[in-house]
């Protein structure tokens, strides 16, 4: 059987797999997903313009923001721009084998409806984030705007292959990553005397753990359906390594390395590293438990093998991984 053969039956075995998770991923809609009129929303945290003291509370936000470094509203930014560019995920998610059948949008399959409410969700921190960052005066907003504009114009691939184990195994892993990044962020702004970014940023990361815990209890499902088919679309994405989802942000334009400036400085200042790369691996093996998986076949149990000390491999590369002794600010004033 020749190779294109061979894929076509693997995604088609995985379609399969995934059609019998609609009514669970329909529970997670309805039990992990928050009604949009019980959410928060952006103008939770920010000054209201109708309001006679809304100049006061915008100078009040602009003097918090003044104190915070260079590198934090830089990353932030970076942060941000990963946010907005929405679209492109949720193009991606229903372009997966299997996820939207009917090729609508109106569908009632529990994972067009899920696509539809996460995207929905999510798209409240692009929001939120780029009505700080406008208000503060930290950042040069046509330049940010030109950067999410030419993000969305690139798109978005995360090397899945349309199939879609791979896509919520990079989903499981991406959503953690994201939290983390919040989190720390959240962490400097509050070290800076920025109370309100700091429950900014950890609102944002609230919303991420939460559908970290989705996609990980959808691929939890798949193991336990067909253990092989998902340890190895596991090992794929990893030998591919983890493509963060704002890659192609400076891809086309006059600085081309924007992506990797952002990266040198979530690396320097702890917000996202090499270290958390090695540890979400971790994390996600021992929820697994790859290493206990029985009944496998043979290249399943070479990617158990692979799996299993992956992230003992990537800690020492961190380990030997030195933080960049100058990073290019971009995006500010």
């Amino acid at each position: 059987m020749d190779k294109s053969k061979e894929i076509n039956y693997e995604l088609e075995k995985n379609m399969e797999v995934i059609s019998q998770l609609d009514g669970f991923v329909n529970h997670a809609v309805e039990n992990i997903l928050v009604d949009p009129d019980e959410c928060w929303q952006p103008s939770d945290f920010l000054p209201d313009m109708a309001q006679m003291d809304a100049f006061d509370e915008i100078k009040k936000l602009q003097e918090r923001a003044a104190n915070i470094p260079d590198t934090v509203i830089t990353s932030l930014i970076g942060n941000m721009i990963t946010e907005e560019a929405l679209p492109s995920y949720q193009t991606y998610f229903n372009l997966l084998e299997g996820i939207n059948v009917e090729g609508s949008l109106l569908s009632n399959s529990g994972w067009v409806k899920w696509s539809k409410a996460w995207t929905a969700e999510e798209n409240r921190h692009g929001d939120l984030l780029n009505k700080y960052l406008y208000l503060s005066g930290r950042a040069d907003m046509k330049k940010v705007e030109q950067t999410i504009h030419r993000l969305i114009y690139n798109g978005f691939d995360p090397r899945s292959e349309k199939d879609p184990f791979q896509a919520i195994i990079y989903t499981s892993f991406q959503e953690r990553a994201t939290k983390i990044s919040h989190v720390n962020t959240g962490k400097l702004a509050d070290k800076a005397g920025d109370d309100v970014l700091s429950r900014i940023c950890k609102t944002i990361a609230g919303d991420e753990a939460r559908h970290e815990k989705a996609y990980k209890s959808f691929m939890s499902q798949i193991f336990e359906i067909d253990p092989s088919g998902a340890i190895l679309a596991f090992e794929k994405m990893m030998r591919k390594q983890i493509v963060m989802p704002a890659v192609l942000m400076g891809e086309g334009s006059s600085n081309p390395s924007l992506f990797d400036q952002f990266s040198a400085i979530t690396q320097k200042i702890g917000i996202y590293t090499g270290w958390d790369y090695a540890r979400i691996i971790d994390h996600l093996v021992k929820l697994w438990d790859i290493e206990n998986l029985t009944g496998l076949t043979d290249m399943a149990a070479k990617a158990q093998d692979y799996l299993s000390n992956l992230s003992d491999r990537y800690m020492r590369l961190a380990d030997r991984m030195k933080a960049p002794d100058e990073v290019t600010l971009a995006w500010l004033k």
